[in-house]
């Protein structure tokens, strides 16, 4: 499950397609944009992960002697075809927003430009690893602004979709705001925080709670995290608990890193008693940690509730994000290179659904700064080769509803072009911070959206607009094609 080569990860039309171009030579380079239409979990911004996958999984893209029998033995290849592949790697140029960078719908995430076939191929694992990470990612910033501060590990391993949903799955969620994982083969291979207490199983196999939590100290003195809930919070399990940290003070044990988790049961009320118990022996400053089916939507209402809980464990509904489980996004030719003149010729996709209209042509992303706030006013599309000057007033306008404008007066913004270069004629040009520095980088971006924008119930949505070349281009382009089917 750890190897490199993923070259067979992808879907059989995608191998098909390839062959079709390959008798049918062309000299095409194309533009791909991977984009998604709609923020995950009703929100009103994404968070973009799963980047470096995407890089190891190009340079890691090749056809083994084993692939290619495999594709022989399904009858649907020719030899000459095969031969190709055999001698196949990437050689085309990739553009990506970095990981941790807030987003927003209909924004290229990634663009590929590359020889048809090679775009080609690599479409489904770009979308199966930007996809699954970036959903996990927005789902644990939605946790973590919820917490208010307040630790969150992720701990979903168990329930996660796989063993790779598991492990990148934690990768993300330590990305999208987690101080820490219960995975440890994530933290292996990651060099991330390994967190976690004890189970139930670990109290019921002593002869009572006492004895378990006294061994258990002993084990842990400096991570001593005691699960109350096994038999009774109020009646037992707290005052077992105090009971040992008693002891431990008597000791001299430093109590460092010591507390109680609540596991079931009424947490608002469970967590304001124990903190009572806890405060009146001496224990104020204990960890209260809860878990327990807990989500963004839980997380604050207990908050509202003034729960006494400080550390919060989160599993099955942040590693499947169970509200939203796909992110959606989808990848689209945008343009086409002319020989000739090397040019590139802008493609649309029509759809009577207006969210599924394409923009066309080769383009980057540009985000406005407010340079009094440091938040963002909004993100730009623009086509690639255009120049946008911070002193210029722009007039910015929805794409769709066009009656919506904005003036954004000249010297009174900040630009940041997005898409940066990945992967040069098919070589890694990029080099990925670590995922706690990709962490810190993501907390960051999180503070340049408006709190309207963050809430969890109607948010305020960023403007994503279009630059007038491009609408431009775009309103023509389909002014064209309709034209054509008027004239068929």
């Amino acid at each position: 499950m750890r190897a490199n080569n993923l070259t067979l990860l992808t879907d059989l039309y995608e191998l098909t397609m390839m062959q079709g171009y390959f008798k049918n030579p062309t000299d095409q380079t194309v533009v791909f944009d991977m984009f998604y239409r709609d923020n995950p979990c009703g929100g009103a911004f994404a968070i973009c992960a799963g980047l470096e996958q995407m890089i190891e999984y190009i340079e890691n893209l090749h056809f083994t002697k084993e692939d290619i029998d495999y594709l022989r033995n399904l009858h649907l290849f020719e030899e000459d075809f095969l031969e190709y592949l055999s001698n196949f790697h990437f050689t085309g140029d990739i553009y990506a927003i970095p990981e941790g960078t807030v987003i927003f719908p209909r924004e290229p995430m990634v663009k590929v430009i590359a020889p048809i076939m090679e775009a080609q191929l690599v479409e489904t694992a770009i979308l199966n690893i930007i996809n699954h990470q970036s959903l996990i990612a927005t789902k644990a910033a939605r946790v973590c602004y919820a917490a208010k501060g307040d630790g969150i590990m992720e701990f979903g391993l168990r329930r996660a979709q796989g063993p790779d949903a598991g492990i990148f799955g934690a990768r993300a969620a330590v990305i999208g705001g987690c101080i820490g994982t219960s995975c440890v083969l994530t933290g292996q291979m990651f060099d991330v925080p390994v967190l976690g207490t004890h189970a139930h199983s670990w109290i019921m196999s002593f002869p009572d709670e006492y004895t378990a939590f006294k061994t258990y100290a002993k084990l842990y003195p400096n991570a001593c995290i005691l699960l109350v809930d096994t038999y009774d919070v109020l009646k037992s399990g707290v005052p077992n608990a105090i009971r040992v940290f008693e002891e431990m003070r008597e000791e001299g044990i430093p109590l460092t890193r010591y507390g109680i988790r609540i596991d079931s049961g009424d947490l608002a009320y469970l967590s304001k008693e124990a903190y009572k118990m806890l405060a009146a022996a001496g224990f104020d400053d204990a960890t209260i940690s809860a878990s327990s089916d807990l989500d963004e939507y839980l997380i604050e209402s207990l908050k509202a509730q003034d729960a006494k809980i400080n550390s919060w464990g989160v599993g099955t509904r942040l590693i499947t994000a169970n509200d939203n489980p796909a992110f959606g996004g989808v990848y689209k030719l945008s343009a086409v290179r002319d020989p000739e003149t090397q040019e590139f010729i802008p493609k649309i996709k029509l759809s009577e659904n207006t969210a599924k209209v394409t923009n066309p042509g080769n383009k980057t992303v540009y985000r406005i700064y407010s340079k009094s706030t440091g938040k963002i006013k909004a993100d730009l599309i623009c086509l690639a080769h255009e120049k946008l000057d911070e002193n210029d007033t722009m007039i910015i306008f929805d794409p769709v509803d066009t009656w919506k404008k904005t003036k954004v007066l000249g010297g009174t913004y900040q630009l940041r072009e997005l898409l940066v270069p990945v992967i040069r004629e098919g070589r890694r040009v990029y080099t990925s911070p670590s995922v706690m520095e990709l962490r810190d980088i993501c907390l960051k971006e999180q503070e340049t959206l408006w709190d309207e924008s963050r809430r969890f119930v109607n948010p305020q949505k960023v403007y994503v607009d279009l630059s007038p070349k491009l609408y431009t281009m775009k309103k023509e382009l389909i002014e064209e094609m309709s034209q054509k089917d008027l004239d068929f």
